[in-house]
């Protein structure tokens, strides 16, 4: 080859390094901007059609800001509640009044019936962001001038503080700890030093180019961003790219040791890799954009965010990855660098096939035959082979059985104390609060009426099965004190519940109290609150489950199908992954249930584990088979279902444990929503990889045999 047509073929790798080095120094600093574009307001995540969204939207009419409610609750130290405390505690919250933040006059304190505590609110203005926490110090700090008491603060205002000094380590901390623990899997397993950076580097540029698109959208108000969205973007970007990485990077290895030439090789890895990162990558875009269907609005912000995170990281894949080891070449696996073809690819015979060094067959296109080879995955699939049947039915009948503790995960939403891993300051006041005054003390559902009906309304609600107490909100600012407030011709009335404000009572009572002001004729009441809105999400997210399951099944029936041009095996690749999701939920319901006393999940969690296990996992049965069907063309299904597996069983389970174990560094946010969907899917994931991808699929291939190919002409190969 002439010396100018060589240096020309080093000018593009170099160039698309070049490019992404520059693009991941302009880049890199949206990673932790992200978080200035995130709203972490709970409220600004409901469904639009809700009744509680509506009491939200008139609730503004109601007070000048935005606001929400801070709980102060104070305790006596020793024996009950003196009236000189009381009084001090009604001072240090009007000493609040004019204070940064605040809005309007704080409430005085109201002892309880045990007459062991006090309670008073001060409303604080929202969107404070950053100087929450100050806001909150300075209540915490008159509250606990009272002599004698001890002060906490909780309710909303606490919660949301909290909530966002969770999601302050998902800038850093996650990122990092997801970093390392996949750079540490890949020294272990691969024992190079250069891949595992090389790889990692790829996906935390793929994270980059994500990271500024989302915020360039969500500035623009055409994409949402919260804490969650954020933090579970940053995995998917890192664990997915990853996969793609260890696939290609896998390939072109098998290419060098064939070709001998980097060149031809990455061109060969990425011809054959190609197919399986494309249609893995539109499985779990197309999966997550489904949820675009959701009537939750975090459900759809998590769509379009997650999938341009997924095009982001198989652009890296596909650009960075091939120019950075063409240009490293056999130096990427060292110290075990692959070494040449000493045979040429044609063979001796006129047929174009021939041997590479290690024996395998090799035909006249350059494909690897890919005999069994010695080792655990190739013990792995002569034993599918021999026994297909025995295999298939005792992973069948474990997995059944995993499967059937399903019912007993409860996604009734998780309660107040249950929301933070650990005990924060909010969680530890409400179970004060709770322990003195009625359990939805300072978090009461909220009834807009219309004025003139405003005593029927209060009293219907006042009568309702497990209402506390009902008083309209009045001029003075206090429930019950004066005159009715009206704006627009509509009154609020808060109604203290009896149980606490996220418990499956509270929700139940809300459904009465919807009933009981719903029948005044004319009052045109609507109930919201908390506890409402909690109903609300419940039950949109079932909702949503009915319609989006079947929709991400279908899509990824559709995928497989043109993929691996057949109907049969496409089905049985449907069934499986679902069958795994089932057992994935049985067996986090014994963990969640046994082990980490979790009351319930989140009302979104199953569907998220739906939706990232069953694409995902439907991810390794696409490197698995695209495979099989490259070998079953050449060598029979039979043949070619042992020749795949043993050709991908090592570099997929690698895959399979880099992703479970970025999605389980969800674990350093101490939120339990993300605790629960980093075991659901760490979990399932190894337990498609190693089970479901490595024993069900190929045992179930290879005993129905040819004609999981029908309808396509492979079929007819045996």
């Amino acid at each position: 080859m002439p010396s100018a047509q060589r240096a020309t073929r080093w000018i593009t790798p170099a160039l698309l390094l070049v490019v992404w080095l520059v693009l991941g120094g302009l880049l890199g600093p949206y990673a932790g901007k992200l978080s200035d574009v995130a709203d972490n307001d709970p409220a600004s995540f409901l469904p639009q059609s809700a009744e509680s969204t509506k009491v939200i939207d008139a609730q503004k009419s109601f007070q000048q800001d935005e606001t929400m409610p801070a709980v102060v609750v104070w305790t006596a130290r020793e024996g009950k509640i003196q009236p000189q405390q009381r009084e001090a505690a009604t001072r240090a919250l009007a000493s609040l009044k004019g204070s940064h933040g605040i809005v309007g006059t704080p409430s005085p304190a109201v002892p309880s019936k045990d007459g062991r505590a006090l309670q008073g609110a001060v409303q604080i203005r929202s969107g404070l962001d950053h100087a929450l926490p100050g806001v909150l110090d300075d209540v915490r700090d008159r509250a606990g001038r009272v002599e004698g008491t001890k002060a906490q603060v909780t309710g909303p205002a606490a919660t949301q503080a909290d909530l966002s000094d969770a999601f302050a380590g998902i800038d850093g901390i996650l990122l990092v700890v997801a970093l390392i623990v996949v750079l540490l899997i890949l020294l272990l397993v691969y024992r190079s030093v250069l891949l595992p950076i090389v790889i990692i580097l790829g996906a935390v540029l793929g994270l980059s180019l994500a990271c500024a698109v989302v915020y360039e959208l969500a500035q623009e108000g055409i994409v949402s961003v919260d804490g969650q969205v954020q933090g579970i973007l940053s995995i998917l970007v890192i664990g997915a790219a990853t996969d793609y990485a260890l696939l290609l990077s896998a390939r072109f290895r098998e290419e060098l040791s064939r070709h001998g030439e980097r060149f031809a090789a990455m061109r060969a890895a990425l011809r054959r890799s190609f197919g399986a990162i494309t249609a893995s990558a539109a499985t779990v875009a197309l999966g997550l954009l489904a949820l675009l269907l959701s009537d939750l609005t975090n459900n759809r912000a998590l769509g379009p965010v997650g999938a341009i995170g997924i095009v982001c990281a198989v652009i890296s894949t596909l650009t960075f990855l091939p120019a950075t080891l063409v240009l490293v070449g056999r130096a990427a696996y060292w110290p075990a660098r692959p070494e040449p073809a000493t045979r040429p690819v044609d063979g001796e015979d006129g047929s174009g096939a021939g041997r590479d060094t290690e024996g395998a067959a090799v035909n006249g296109d350059g494909d690897v035959a890919a005999a069994p080879a010695h080792g655990v995955w190739g013990r792995i699939a002569t034993r599918v082979d021999r026994m297909p049947r025995r295999i298939w039915a005792s992973t069948l009948v474990a997995l059944i059985a995993c499967a059937a503790f399903s019912p007993q995960l409860t996604s009734h939403g998780v309660p107040i104390d249950e929301i933070f891993v650990k005990d924060e300051p909010s969680v530890v006041g409400q179970r004060t609060l709770s322990d003195h005054f009625p359990g939805g003390s300072g978090n009461p559902a909220v009834v807009i009426a219309d004025a003139g009906k405003v005593r029927e309304v209060t009293r219907a609600a006042d009568r309702t099965e497990g209402v506390a107490s009902a008083a309209p909100l009045t001029e003075s600012g206090r429930p019950g004190q004066g005159e009715p407030l009206v704006k627009d011709g509509r009154v609020l009335i808060d109604s203290t519940l009896e149980a606490g404000a996220s418990s499956d009572e509270a929700k139940r009572t809300v459904d009465r109290l919807r009933s009981s002001v719903h029948a005044v004729p004319g009052a045109h009441a609507l109930v919201g609150g908390y506890t409402a809105q909690q109903h609300d999400i419940q039950t949109t997210a079932e909702d949503d489950r009915a319609l989006i399951v079947p929709v991400v099944l279908l899509i990824i029936f559709v995928i497989l199908t043109i993929l691996l041009r057949a109907l049969v095996i496409p089905v049985v690749l449907v069934a499986t992954v679902a069958l795994n999701f089932l057992a994935t939920l049985g067996v986090a319901a014994l963990v969640f249930n046994h082990l980490l006393d979790f009351t319930g999940t989140d009302a979104s969690v199953p569907l998220y584990g739906f939706v990232f296990l069953v694409a995902l996992g439907v991810d390794y049965n696409i490197f698995l088979l695209t495979r099989v069907r490259e070998e079953a063309q050449l060598h029979g299904t039979r043949s070619g279902i042992r020749r795949g597996l043993t050709a991908t069983g090592g570099v997929i389970t690698s895959a399979g444990v880099v992703l479970a174990a970025t999605f389980a560094a969800l674990v350093v946010i101490p939120l339990s929503f993300l605790v629960q969907i980093a075991f659901i899917v760490a979990f399932g994931v190894l337990l498609d990889t190693l089970v479901v991808r490595s024993l069900l699929v190929p045992a179930l291939a290879r005993d129905i045999g040819p004609a999981v190919w029908w309808p396509g002409a492979l079929r007819r190969r045996g």
